[in-house]
């Protein structure tokens, strides 16, 4: 899976212990703070990929963090998900109104908060496809497979395009070994975490400039890779 950093704003520490564990056992980075304030300094230093934000919230409530994130340029693209004591209709509908992606009530269930953080990362994640990625002095063309450096071709495997095309379309976010097996491979390879370090070795000595210390493919340790350029 992707290595997704989730904020959670709520002035109840047993919510956010209950929150935080079941979160990071699901695979998730948590960072957890319990005022309005805290969680839009937060936001803009952690830039966190989905905030889970409690309306009643000590000084700035939910509704006025919501609306600051989404008056800023820097932060105003990270998913909200509004939990609340709150199940009035009205309250519901301000919220989303505000920007907020979700709504949730309290008391809920964990299996549904785990759904729905599951399924608002994946529809505001999801980037546009381009047809080609320029990069340094490389051309990566999507739809011929093809890689270009300095004007001439690079010969990539079928296997190595398709992990540098998945490290660059996930650009900035950290991308698992299990996560490149399990697209790139499938299954069946599960648990040859080799494979894919032999692969990344191999791109990088085709398109770094010194594939000792690369500038592009990072390595995560003990995680996977990370492809880092500007857009």
């Amino acid at each position: 899976m992707l290595e997704y950093k989730i904020l959670a704003v709520d002035d109840e520490e047993h919510i956010q212990e209950l929150l935080k564990f079941n979160l990071e056992n699901s695979g998730y980075k948590v960072i957890c703070c319990s005022t309005g304030t805290e969680a839009l300094k937060l936001a803009k230093v952690e830039k966190p990929d989905l905030i889970l934000l409690d309306v009643m919230l000590p000084g700035i409530d939910g509704y006025d963090v919501c609306k600051e994130i989404r008056k800023d340029n820097n932060i105003s693209s990270i998913p909200i998900i509004m939990i609340t004591a709150k199940s009035e209709e009205l309250d519901k509908i301000l919220g989303l109104e505000l920007g907020a992606d979700d709504y949730m009530t309290k008391p809920f269930s964990i299996r549904e908060l785990l759904a729905r953080v599951k399924a608002v990362l994946r529809r505001t994640t999801i980037q546009p496809i381009d047809k080609s990625y320029r990069f340094d002095n490389i051309i990566v063309d999507f739809e011929k497979h093809e890689v270009t450096k300095e004007g001439k071709r690079v010969e990539l495997t079928l296997k190595e395009f398709e992990v540098l095309e998945i490290l660059i379309k996930n650009k900035g976010r950290v991308v698992t070994r299990e996560f490149l097996l399990d697209k790139v491979w499938g299954y069946e390879y599960f648990g040859e975490t080799r494979t894919v370090d032999v692969h990344i070795r191999h791109l990088r000595q085709k398109i770094e400039e010194d594939d000792k210390s690369p500038k592009f493919i990072e390595t995560i340790r003990g995680v996977g890779y990370r492809f880092n350029i500007g857009d």
